[in-house]
């Protein structure tokens, strides 16, 4: 077995400069332990992969070093951080355990910092008896915990934290995180591939970093376009661009054709018809300079939804959404699905040839 590691944990942020996409909560940090005006209990909230757990591990690690105490300026005091798992280590023993340990001084710098992980997952009896330490804790003490879950969290645990809810990350940090990885790896990545792989990863960096090493396993060091959608099994855009193009001129037989296509290569009808709605928003945010920040892909994709949202007038899109929308809201409870796409497909199809009685 070679010493391959996932690519989440090889570029894992270390430090300040390298954490991404949570600007605000970073510098905040960095000026509560300039200025000396640290918390003893934080609250980071927020999605899954978004850097919770490791803005922990970066300030616990730099707390210590801030007051620079030791005689080594590259001590990272880790026997000062501890960590504790809540989703497996959750009952009243393991918080009592951890309130014993707490009122033991750090042998070596100032403070003992502990990350409490998944916290929502402690027990009520476990909270109650968490309570006490957190609201007078040692001075050398600091406690961060992290959730994605912020609304299980008892009121009276939340008043005694400072709280940071953690964004996700956006579309453009984590194309631009996974370029440098795949410049450092030597790996060739189309910029349309790893819009694709960050519009996947819904916001979490993790996830992304995920995918990205799922795709290289299969493509290898040339990650393209195609070889993301074919190995995710999403729903290329070039068929949205080619149904959208035979909705537009009515051609009602084609578009059945083409839809009938997409089932037959295993895609689900429910997901093509929320694609189709979402390309149909992409092609009318596309038509105004001013809302065309809003369309998150690639610089090719960019191009030719400028190019359609030419030929698709408003007065076509917007009926078209809500029509989509019409058939997702009752896609579960139909008993003929695919006929409902059909329909949906023909009406929308239709819309032209309205929009063309209203001017005559």
């Amino acid at each position: 077995m070679s010493d391959y590691i996932v690519s989440s944990r090889k570029y894992r942020p270390s430090d300040w400069d390298s954490i991404i996409g949570q600007d605000g909560i970073v510098q905040t940090l960095q000026n509560a332990i300039k200025n000396d005006h640290l918390a003893q209990a934080f609250l980071f909230c927020g999605p899954r992969g978004v850097g919770k757990t490791t803005t922990a591990r970066v300030l616990a690690k730099t707390i210590n070093q801030a007051k620079n105490v030791a005689p080594n300026p590259d001590e990272d005091f880790a026997f000062n951080v501890f960590e504790l798992d809540a989703a497996s280590n959750n009952s009243v023993e393991d918080i009592r355990n951890l309130n014993d340990q707490v009122r033991i001084a750090p042998q070596v710098g100032e403070y003992k910092v502990y990350i409490i992980d998944e916290v929502h997952m402690l027990s009520q009896a476990a909270f109650n008896a968490f309570l006490k330490t957190l609201e007078e804790p040692p001075k050398h003490a600091i406690f961060i915990l992290a959730t994605t879950e912020k609304h299980k969290i008892i009121p009276t645990i939340l008043s005694r934290c400072q709280i940071f809810d953690f964004q996700r990350i956006s579309i453009e940090n984590i194309v631009q995180q996974l370029q440098q990885i795949a410049d450092r790896e030597g790996i060739s990545a189309e910029p349309d591939a790893l819009h694709m792989i960050a519009q996947k990863a819904d916001g979490g960096m993790r996830d992304a970093l995920s995918i990205f090493d799922q795709i290289v396993s299969f493509s290898g060091t040339d990650l393209t376009y195609q070889s993301v959608i074919t190995n995710l099994n999403i729903l290329d855009y070039d068929y949205y661009f080619q149904l959208t193009d035979l909705l537009v001129a009515n051609n009602i037989p084609e578009s059945l054709v083409l839809f009938a296509n997409i089932l037959n290569k295993g895609f689900d009808g429910h997901l093509f018809i929320n694609g189709l709605a979402a390309h149909f928003r992409d092609l009318l945010v596309s038509q105004d300079s001013s809302s065309r920040t809003l369309l998150d892909v690639g610089e090719n994709i960019r191009r030719r939804y400028f190019e359609q949202a030419k030929e698709a007038p408003q007065t076509f899109l917007l009926p078209a959404i809500r029509l989509c929308n019409e058939c997702d809201f009752r896609y579960k409870t139909s008993k003929n699905q695919r006929l409902l796409v059909e329909l949906t497909l023909m009406q929308i199809a239709s819309l032209t040839k309205e929009i063309e009685k209203k001017k005559n």
